[in-house]
């Protein structure tokens, strides 16, 4: 998987990623999920004591590909998506 380009809201998350044919949409977002809920939990104590025993992350998702819209299209719509305070964006 590469990501191409993300935003992180106070909410939600954005991700334009490539990822291979052969790995499901729904295991990427399963091992996304867990392994920054588990990374984050380690860095931050005050989040392993909030979420301890309960879902960091939300059970749901939205997935979508990119087949009628350019790379590019989404990358846009991506960067107009942020929040001016508390954004972290990930970029090519």
């Amino acid at each position: 998987m590469e990501i191409l380009s993300g935003v992180v809201s106070k909410d939600h998350v954005h991700i334009l990623a490539s990822i291979p044919p052969q790995l499901s949409v729904s295991k990427l977002v399963q091992k996304v999920k867990g392994k920054t809920s588990y990374k984050m939990q380690r860095e931050f104590q005050a989040l392993r004591k909030q979420y301890w025993a309960q879902r960091m992350w939300a059970r749901g998702y939205f997935a979508c590909s990119t087949g009628n819209m350019s790379d590019e299209m989404i990358r846009q719509y991506i960067e107009k998506h942020t929040e001016k305070e508390e954004t972290f964006r990930v970029e090519e």
